[in-house]
């Protein structure tokens, strides 16, 4: 059981939710007025992404990451910020010829991928461990050893605390292996993500089990997509885990009702407070995540 508390906030995501909610954030400053408001409500870490403001879509450039990153600094709000280096790995492969990409591809190597992160220097950036199948489509998400390895090097030299997601078990086996390469500062920092199609099932013996896959020394955090965020904070908890809420994972409160960022972490709040624990504010979270 974790008594004390870090909430993450993943506040817009890349995925395709602005056109089911018009309180997904989508330009710079919709994104970072989202993330001082998860502060506010109580949101130690704010995960952020970026949209392009004409699209709606998920964008990896770097002045926006920039304008985003700039404007929750400037607002004297203190939060943790975490960019996503998630961006950038996303092949389809043509139906005309499966060995070149479709219209919808946007792949580049690990150096791209980190160009906001070299940019705005955040305390923390996530690294997803693998590859992975999103949907029922040809849309596939790549991620090799290679890169990871070069990305996990970039990122110790800059200082950044790197957020190893992870959606399946071979994913923390590969996690684990940066770990031990040397490439991951002590303590390491794991994210359980929960639910993505087709990884793992937002589920107890699915949360249970990736837990005890993780290194003794691992801080780490958990979260469900969909109806199952909100029960998957209280099983984090309960196993001794941080928490994650937010609309990159879910854009409803209650059924049928869309939520606000702050209105998630709220809930988060009360679920944390209702079985006996506390919720950390940003400077004992830093302790807590290991950050400099």
């Amino acid at each position: 059981m974790n008594n004390e508390v870090v909430i993450t906030c993943a506040v817009t995501g890349a995925g395709d939710t602005t056109g089911k909610s018009h309180l997904v954030p989508i330009t710079p400053e919709q994104v970072a007025n989202a993330a001082i408001e998860a502060a506010h409500a109580g949101a130690a870490v704010v995960h952020l992404h970026v949209r392009d403001p004409e699209t709606g879509k998920g964008s990896r450039d770097p002045v926006l990451f920039k304008e985003a990153v700039d404007r929750v600094r400037d607002s004297g709000v203190e939060v943790i910020i975490n960019l996503t280096a998630g961006m950038g790995g996303d092949w389809i492969p043509s139906d005309e010829d499966p060995s070149l990409p479709a219209p919808g591809t946007d792949m580049v190597g690990p150096e791209e991928r980190l160009i906001h992160v070299v940019e705005c220097l955040p305390d923390i950036c996530s690294l997803d461990c693998g590859t992975m199948i999103f949907g029922n489509g040809n849309d596939l998400y790549l991620n090799t050893p290679a890169y990871l390895r070069k990305m996990a090097k970039i990122t110790q030299d800059l200082g950044v605390k790197p957020e190893l997601e992870v959606f399946d078990l071979g994913q923390v086996r590969l996690a684990r292996s940066l770990v031990d390469e040397g490439l991951i500062d002590a303590p390491p920092l794991f994210q359980l993500c929960l639910g993505i199609p087709w990884g793992a099932g937002a589920d107890t013996e699915t949360m249970v089990a990736m837990k005890q896959a993780l290194p003794d020394n691992a801080v780490w955090a958990g979260f469900g997509i969909s109806r199952m965020q909100m029960p998957m904070v209280a099983q984090a908890m309960v196993l001794g885990g941080n928490v994650r809420v937010g609309l990159e994972d879910n854009i409803y409160l209650d059924r049928g009702v869309l939520a606000t960022n702050g209105q998630l972490v709220e809930r988060a709040v009360e679920i944390i407070e209702r079985l006996g624990g506390r919720v950390l504010g940003p400077a004992e979270a830093r302790g807590k995540l290991g950050l400099k």
